[in-house]
């Protein structure tokens, strides 16, 4: 059953660039920083974050949650494996970002060697991401995590998640999201710098800016206003899960 699917239309980067809105450049004029909250009551995430373009760093978010515990290569893997048409929903429906690894489909990605998956020397190095449509993966997600707690109880979140993973290095690229909402994203396990970068039209208004996302941290960003690139530290995986909000 395929579960919040949307139709994946492939757009080149350069008509995708030619077609976006212009971005409004008064959100980041004064920006030099990304803030960093914690305790956010979801007025104060209303009126200064929620759709203003301004992204925010939200500090020990997830303390409640069992993804902290739970989420892994394996459980992935697991998973994928032992729900009937996953992978199958997940190839046709959804999306599968292999950057800079071999890998064409999430089930080549979640059928590595034990060597690879523990960064054994000599193993190539991966970092992967995925979409989730499939109605009963996301319930099993779901039981181990919740809302952000600052998010409207009465926002329509996003039917699909997003799931990123890998070892040390250049995570995403830089580049731009053709979405239709703002979006957070929360870190489960290791380290990831977040490099932000003002669209050309507010290049010479607004500040290039990073952010380190640390464990039990959910960061929010508007990343169809933001070019952005990721930086997975060395140390622990790291594992993020995230969805889009209105």
């Amino acid at each position: 059953m395929v579960y919040g699917s949307r139709c994946v239309i492939d757009i080149s980067p350069l008509i995708s660039e030619m077609v976006r809105p212009l971005a409004n450049c008064k959100v980041c004029r004064d920006l030099k920083a990304v803030p960093i909250e914690r305790n956010l009551s979801v007025e104060t995430f209303m009126a200064k974050y929620a759709f203003t373009g301004v992204p925010v760093l939200i500090k020990d978010a997830t303390s409640n949650w069992t993804a902290m515990q739970t989420f892994s290569y394996e459980f992935f893997k697991d998973l994928y494996t032992n729900t009937e048409g996953a992978f199958d929903i997940t190839e046709e429906e959804c999306q599968f970002f292999p950057y800079k690894t071999e890998f064409q489909t999430l089930q080549e990605a979640l059928n590595m060697t034990d060597a690879r998956v523990a960064f054994q020397e000599g193993e190539k190095p991966w970092y992967f991401g995925w979409s989730n449509c499939h109605e009963g993966i996301a319930k099993v997600l779901r039981s181990h995590y919740e809302r952000p707690y600052f998010i409207p109880k009465d926002s329509e979140s996003s039917t699909i998640d997003w799931m990123f993973m890998g070892g040390s290095g250049l995570g995403a690229f830089m580049h731009l999201d053709y979405v239709e909402r703002p979006s957070w994203q929360a870190q489960i396990s290791g380290k990831k710098t977040w490099d932000l970068v003002p669209s050309p039209e507010c290049e010479n208004i607004c500040h290039s800016m990073n952010v380190t996302v640390e464990k039990g941290d959910i960061f929010v960003v508007d990343t169809n206003m933001w070019y952005h690139a990721t930086f997975v530290h060395p140390g622990e995986i790291s594992i993020t899960i995230g969805s889009e909000y209105d």
